[in-house]
């Protein structure tokens, strides 16, 4: 039996997250499918790696300072993420985000210690207009404090992280993986981890997954969806096609549909980008047969999202028991 991983604090708990099989979800034709499980990360998000490795860029080049201030505009787990990174290290933290994110991560992140700039959304939706409103919003904070910006969209320090998470999969699958799937947000995780995992093989197949209302990356016109965290609305800085062989799409409805179906089916509670994230899989990997192996992503847990329309409670319709 192994003994159970010591460290001397939460940060030390940031990676080295569990793969696991999906069983019931996948169809019978389709290869097998692997979901990595970053929500085991201490605020229960694939972002700690990043904001981690943001922050300690900053330490090591000088532009953060210690008892300093950071600031970044996020829908939600980015600054969770450095909520916790800034309370561990003693860093004062500004957030710009917005009702279009759901309110567990706001209160997650007051909770952890974090100042709140909350931008209106319209109806609750994401889309291009917003995420450029909340990125001048964070550029005004940063020129009034003099803090750190770590402006997670063009913020190449991040890449190491996933590279990092793109080593354990290698490792956990012993080399044995034909495709990896991931959604994009900033395109961090879908490249980092791409770029390692052909660096150790060019056959594996790369697949970047997007919001199908807003398929900027695939060529198509900005638009509104409501996958949290993912679809900027634009080509986004980091975004390089490079390392991806190919990019699909999913609806948020679609993308939802799945999520539930995950959760009712696997016992595994995640996000919108989650499901997003497995349908493409299970398309890809109904493409290459059973014979293959399919790897994506648990980007982070469904308790971030129990008060939005994912899993807010419905009226139950069944008869009630006399």
């Amino acid at each position: 039996m192994t003994a159970p991983r010591l460290g001397t604090g939460i940060l030390d708990r940031i990676g080295d997250t569990g793969l696991l099989e999906l069983r019931r979800v996948v169809p019978s034709e389709c290869a097998r499918v692997f979901l990595k499980i970053e929500a085991e990360n201490p605020t229960g998000s694939m972002k700690d790696r990043m904001a981690l490795a943001m922050i300690e860029a900053g330490e090591r080049d000088g532009r953060l300072s210690p008892g300093g201030h950071v600031v970044e505009y996020t829908g939600g787990s980015t600054g969770v993420s450095l909520a916790l990174v800034c309370a561990v290290k003693g860093y004062t933290l500004s957030i710009v985000t917005s009702d279009a994110f759901s309110v567990e991560k706001r209160t997650h992140m007051a909770a952890l210690g974090a100042n709140l700039a909350l931008v209106e959304s319209d109806d609750g939706g994401m889309d291009e207009a917003l995420t450029r409103t909340m990125i001048e919003a964070a550029r005004r904070i940063t020129e009034r404090t003099g803090g750190f910006w770590t402006d997670q969209l063009a913020n190449t320090d991040q890449l190491s992280a996933y590279h990092r998470m793109g080593a354990e999969i290698w490792d956990q699958t012993r080399g044995k993986i034909d495709a990896f799937v991931q959604m994009t947000g900033t395109a961090a995780s879908c490249r980092g981890v791409s770029e390692y995992l052909k660096s150790k093989k060019a056959s594996v197949l790369t697949v970047a997954v997007e919001p199908a209302e807003s398929a900027v990356l695939s060529g198509g016109p900005t638009g509104v969806h409501r996958i949290e965290g993912a679809g900027a609305g634009f080509v986004v800085p980091l975004w390089t096609p490079e390392p991806i062989d190919r990019i699909e799409t999913t609806s948020t409805a679609d993308a939802m549909g799945m999520s539930r179906r995950l959760a009712q089916s696997e016992g595994l509670l995640a996000g919108t980008s989650t499901g997003a994230n497995l349908l493409a899989a299970i398309r890809v990997g109904t493409e290459l047969g059973p014979d293959a192996t399919v790897v994506t992503v648990m980007c982070d847990s469904g308790i971030k999202y129990l008060s939005t329309e994912l899993y807010r409670a419905r009226e139950n319709h069944s008869e009630a028991t006399r």
